[in-house]
């Protein structure tokens, strides 16, 4: 895994950028747009992705200003054939994120506590309620949609499928 720091005067979170499926024509494309939120040359360590033949997939472990991870995904949202997920963690003074990203679903994005489960406000929840109580979906099936289930769904194969590959750290403070 990479590690990249950018440095800001505002608070400073920490995230990881995992990349779980990339054409290889596409991976020079993940890094300059990495290294374009980040401020910071990119060479991200790129190996196959078992999971899909001819893909790579790579990790980056990233510091920066709370909010790095919502640029990371915008940055990389919408490209054909890029699987990814991005995490955030929380600070003193903002909540955690996690945002997954399949060409074909889209962007999930989720608010993450301490311990990275997914914390859903009460209005959300109380409209999955009136929405089961409607008869529109099962309560069940609501509260999949509000977790990610179907992006979680989508990307397991490829998490596990980078289960022991090697760990690279690149520091770099700006």
């Amino acid at each position: 895994m990479n590690r990249i720091c950018s440095e800001h005067s505002t608070a400073t979170t920490r995230g990881v950028l995992f990349v779980h499926s990339a054409p290889s024509a596409l991976c020079p494309h993940v890094e300059w747009a990495v290294a374009g939120v980040l401020g910071v040359p990119v060479d991200l360590s790129w190996t196959p992705q078992p999971a899909k033949t001819g893909c790579y997939r790579a990790e980056l472990s990233w510091s920066g200003a709370v909010g790095t991870g919502a640029a990371l995904v915008s940055a990389l949202r919408g490209w054909a054939h890029l699987l990814f997920e991005v995490t955030e963690d929380p600070t003193s003074t903002s909540e955690g994120a996690r945002f997954s990203c399949t060409p074909e679903l889209g962007v999930f994005h989720a608010v993450t506590g301490l311990h990275g489960d997914i914390m859903i406000p009460e209005d959300r929840l109380r409209a999955a309620v009136v929405k089961a109580a409607l008869g529109d979906l099962s309560l069940l099936a609501e509260i999949d949609k509000l977790l990610g289930k179907d992006w979680d769904e989508a990307l397991e194969p490829f998490r596990h499928a980078g289960d022991g590959a090697p760990v690279r750290w690149l520091h770099h403070v700006v």
